[in-house]
């Protein structure tokens, strides 16, 4: 569950911070397709009050940082789906971006469980012949006393910051696009000057 922010919508785009309405957003399912985020959740005006739930797609296109996030979960979905074996030099480093390991793998949604106690993550591999497998992991949960997948931790970590994007998206965060000119502006052209003799 996210602290109090900002309700979702035009009312979180009051120009007083202090003044605007403040709301608790709890995410259940996420899913990008075609740079479009479709998200389920609940969401409370106050911590007393009773949730609302919502299933809305957004019209704008998402902010390249919720992408980043999303595929930040590609590993983890590899290794729950049992799709790659962890080598060595499986995980990459946190700033970089993904191996070509991982170029055949996209993650295009998630389920929250119960409290947010664990996930499915849900995503495609590219076949040969541009073909598509949809790839649904079991559920994790982050709390995984067995130890069955010994990465819950790191993937808690992953989701948290993929959820945070999410809200922001939700609270209005997208591309900034702006419609560009039909026809490029041409360049004002120098002015010479000519001295009389």
């Amino acid at each position: 569950m996210s602290q109090l922010l900002s309700l979702v919508g035009p009312a979180a785009a009051e120009p007083n911070p202090a003044a605007a309405t403040r709301s608790i957003i709890t995410i259940q399912k996420v899913k990008l397709k075609d740079q479009h985020l479709t998200c389920e959740f609940t969401e409370q005006r106050a911590d007393d009050a009773p949730p609302r739930s919502f299933a809305l797609t957004c019209a704008e296109l998402v902010h390249p940082d919720l992408t980043h996030r999303l595929s930040r979960l590609v590993p983890h979905l590899c290794l729950l789906a049992e799709q790659l074996t962890e080598t060595p030099n499986y995980w990459p480093d946190t700033a970089e971006e993904l191996p070509a390991l991982f170029a055949q793998f996209t993650v295009t949604g998630f389920s929250m469980g119960h409290h947010q106690g664990g996930v499915t993550l849900i995503g495609q591999r590219e076949l040969t012949g541009g073909r598509v497998l949809n790839l649904t992991t079991p559920y994790q949960s982050f709390d995984d006393e067995q130890g069955n997948y010994p990465y819950a931790p790191l993937l808690e970590t992953e989701l948290l910051e993929a959820l945070a994007e999410v809200e922001a998206a939700l609270r209005g965060k997208c591309t900034d696009y702006r419609q560009l000119d039909l026809f490029e502006q041409p360049a004002a052209a120098p002015h010479q000057l000519t001295v009389a003799r």
